[in-house]
């Protein structure tokens, strides 16, 4: 056969000729990676305005009528018997009218009232909407946990962060794409609150911790990266044999897809929870000096919540640090318990607030603080409050909020929600709405049934959104 001949080029000519291959290589890259390449769990239902979800979750139901929805009866009424109509309680102990021991001022532009309970949130007031109509199905700390994480009462179901982490795939490649970061309080109902349910084990939430090392079992126990790479070859080698012969398997994709992101996150997570390098103006808008230990704990963790936005995590939520006397769930003592707990979050909070606005990242960044419920107007025992499901205060800022509003309304006690009246699905459909998904198309096929968040309910409150 005659010989073949080449036609020499420049390397202009070259460059020019293998442009197209180039792109095919970094298309190629793009396709492996869940951002990009896996259509069913990046294709929007309509155009997003917020891209990361900040959950502070707030354990053991503050008291909405000491915190953000001021009732002058109570001052009125303080002491003599409640004249509504009176729903069983958690502990059946039912004491009179009890006022805030806590004053209202109006802040901001907007002028909503804040309780001096937290001072400096209320600067923020104008960038957050109130919402004071809330209730939940549950007036017991485990379920109500398990309904506010996942819209189910009981354990088993996809938490909230599985689902947007299931329906939106990830940005970040070095990260878990749902992180929990624990502040020292894991809430009653456990790790099933953070957990997959039926979505694939990748989903699930990645716990946090607080000093020594972040992630368990994370540490490097090789002598240097070319045997652990080769480990980790050799693991994923068996492995994919067994899947070969065993077909598709959650428990064996997920373990594969987990042993080469724990190889990154041994890299990233180091540099993750390193804050040194931050400037001193801002550990100290956050409170990082504090004298006040679980005010530094939270501080912390509400400064890792904006490194995670900046790296692309979808999901983080924060749970409490602990305090002196309880998490927010005062039965006796409710102004000392929720000083304690108030001291913790306030100045962190609002530090995460402003510092994510002047990065101008809380236009993308939803961020929701709620509890599992909220509390009663009239005592239990002296000076307490019990459970109170019926009526509760949350907020949301950034991500497509409306800000410098107060949304529904309880009765003239604080008791029941008598004005646009919402509930734990309408704020997973809204959350979803604001991400860019439809809850009712985000579903996943089990026992023979399409499941959702939102089960066969919620609505988007269209009215708090920008």
């Amino acid at each position: 056969m005659p010989c073949p001949r080449f036609q020499a080029h420049s390397r202009r000519e070259f460059l020019q000729r293998s442009a197209n291959g180039f792109g095919a290589v970094a298309l190629a890259a793009l396709m492996q990676d869940p951002a990009y390449g896996d259509s069913s769990s990046t294709q929007l239902h309509h155009p997003a305005q917020a891209r990361n979800v900040i959950f502070l979750y707030m354990d053991g139901g503050v008291s909405q009528v000491d915190s953000f929805d001021p009732k002058p009866l109570l001052e009125k009424e303080h002491g003599n018997p409640i004249k509504a109509k009176v729903q069983a309680t958690q502990f059946d102990n039912i004491g009179k009218v009890l006022k805030s021991p806590w004053k209202f001022r109006n802040h901001g532009e907007s002028g909503l009232p804040v309780s001096e309970l937290f001072p400096l949130t209320a600067e923020c007031v104008d960038d957050m909407c109130i919402i004071r109509s809330m209730t939940s199905q549950f007036p017991e700390h485990t379920n109500a946990n398990y309904f506010l994480h996942t819209g189910h009462g009981l354990q088993g179901r996809p938490s909230m962060g599985a689902w947007t982490n299931f329906g939106l795939g990830t940005e970040c490649q070095d990260l878990p794409g749902f992180i929990v970061l624990n502040g020292g309080l894991i809430p009653p109902g456990g790790l099933d609150c953070f957990h997959n349910g039926f979505l694939p084990a990748t989903f699930q939430g990645s716990i946090f911790k607080q000093g020594g090392d972040p992630v368990a079992d994370l540490r490097r126990s090789e002598r240097n990266d070319e045997i652990q790479r080769r480990k980790l070859q050799l693991m994923q080698k068996l492995d994919r044999q067994v899947l070969a012969q065993a077909g598709p398997h959650d428990a064996l994709e997920s373990a594969i897809a987990n042993y080469e992101l724990a190889f990154r996150m041994q890299t990233s997570v180091p540099e993750l929870m390193d804050i040194s390098a931050e400037s001193q103006a801002t550990h100290a808008l956050y409170g990082m000096s504090s004298d006040y230990a679980p005010t530094r704990i939270y501080a912390q963790q509400c400064l890792v919540a904006r490194r995670l936005v900046e790296r692309g995590v979808r999901f983080i939520e924060l749970t409490c640090p602990a305090v002196a006397g309880d998490r927010w769930d005062q039965h006796s003592n409710l102004k000392a318990g929720h000083e304690n707990n108030a001291r913790a979050v306030d100045q962190p909070i609002a530090g995460l607030l402003k510092d994510l606005k002047s990065r101008g990242l809380l236009d993308q960044t939803l961020v929701v603080w709620a509890g599992e419920f909220g509390r009663t107007p009239m005592a239990q025992g002296s000076d307490g409050r019990d459970h109170n499901p019926s009526g509760f205060s949350i907020w949301m800022a950034g991500g497509g909020i409306r800000g410098g509003i107060a949304y529904g309304a309880t009765d003239e006690y604080g008791y029941n929600a008598i004005e646009n009246k919402l509930d734990i699905h309408d704020l997973h459909a809204t959350m979803l709405h604001l991400l860019g998904i439809d809850h009712e198309r985000l579903v996943f096929r089990h026992s023979s049934r399409d499941m959702r968040l939102t089960d066969v309910h919620g609505k988007v409150v269209h009215e708090i959104l920008a």
